[in-house]
């Protein structure tokens, strides 16, 4: 089957047309990350799923197609995707909550790219989480540390390609999704953030089809998995494999947009105290992170872990 025949069942018009189904997808996938489709068939099917909007069939499909086309990885406890924008963040304060879950004994792997948003890069060496460009270096991280930051056109430059499509088509793709569905070290738990509400439930529903374990998605500061601690927040997954969602209450009463920060990173590990606003960003998406992980008061030692921190990592 070529891509076309994929464009066509997708695009045959009222009546006719119809989603891929999991195993379409996956072959569609497959086409496009090897470079065997037309570039215009490619623009076309990614366009049609827009329009359309994906199904979990789908994104399952892809992301399976895309995680088995990328090299092998040394294996993690967490996956966590960052594929967010940025227009709406402000500094990335989930990488010291990443940090705290890698301190509480998981080794995270972080993956992604974020257009032309800088904030995720630079905040890497202030928050002391090293870049690996292959797996080997991926491996010597995670020994010395824990953790580590895997950009997306270096783990996997065809899925990359596919993402930066949105320079040329001008609207986002599906590769977002798949970028956050990736998963490049099959770890069994993984949290993602959303900026659009009803991919909540859809990159759930996908990671159940993948048969994943643990997962929660939540509508997070600029896409990202970022609680914001003065709002009551859904979380979407899965809890042993079966669909799960739960509301937690805000952690404080501060009317802020998580944009309207007054520190940054680099402060936050000086030495100096961090603002009342900052320390429940960065303790309420670690204990949300650790509950994924199965701990019993993930809350609880989320905050033990960030007030013995070390004070040292921007010096």
């Amino acid at each position: 089957m070529s891509l076309a025949e994929h464009v066509r069942t997708l695009g045959r018009g009222p009546g006719r047309s119809r989603s891929l189904t999991q195993d379409e997808a996956r072959d569609a996938m497959q086409r496009m990350l090897a470079g065997d489709a037309a570039p215009q068939a490619e623009g076309a099917l990614l366009m049609l799923l827009r329009m359309k909007g994906e199904t979990a069939d789908e994104i399952a499909g892809f992301a399976a197609a895309a995680q088995a086309a990328g090299p092998a990885f040394p294996p993690v406890d967490l996956d966590w995707p960052s594929y967010g924008a940025g227009r709406t963040r402000g500094a990335p304060w989930f990488l010291l909550s990443a940090q705290l879950v890698a301190r509480a004994g998981h080794r995270v792997l972080l993956h992604g790219w974020n257009g032309s948003d800088p904030k995720v890069r630079q905040g890497l060496r202030a928050a002391g989480i090293g870049i690996a460009s292959d797996p080997d270096a991926v491996a010597r991280l995670l020994e010395r540390d824990n953790i580590a930051y895997l950009p997306l056109e270096d783990a996997h430059p065809a899925l990359y390609r596919l993402l930066a499509l949105r320079d040329v088509l001008g609207l986002r793709s599906c590769a977002n999704t798949v970028g956050r569905m990736l998963n490049p070290a099959g770890a069994a738990a993984s949290v993602q953030g959303v900026f659009h509400p009803s991919y909540r439930d859809l990159q759930a529903d996908a990671a159940a089809r993948l048969g994943w374990q643990a997962l929660s998605v939540i509508k997070g500061g600029g896409g990202e998995f970022e609680r914001h601690p003065a709002k009551d927040i859904a979380v979407f997954g899965l809890r042993n494999g079966t669909r799960w969602e739960q509301s937690l209450a805000a952690r404080c009463d501060v009317p802020r947009r998580l944009s309207d920060t007054e520190t940054d990173l680099a402060q936050a590990l000086s030495g100096a105290e961090l603002p009342g606003f900052e320390t429940e960003i960065v303790i309420g998406t670690a204990a949300l992170a650790l509950d994924t992980l199965g701990h019993p008061a993930p809350a609880a030692l989320a905050a033990e872990l960030w007030s013995h921190r070390p004070r040292h990592l921007a010096a």
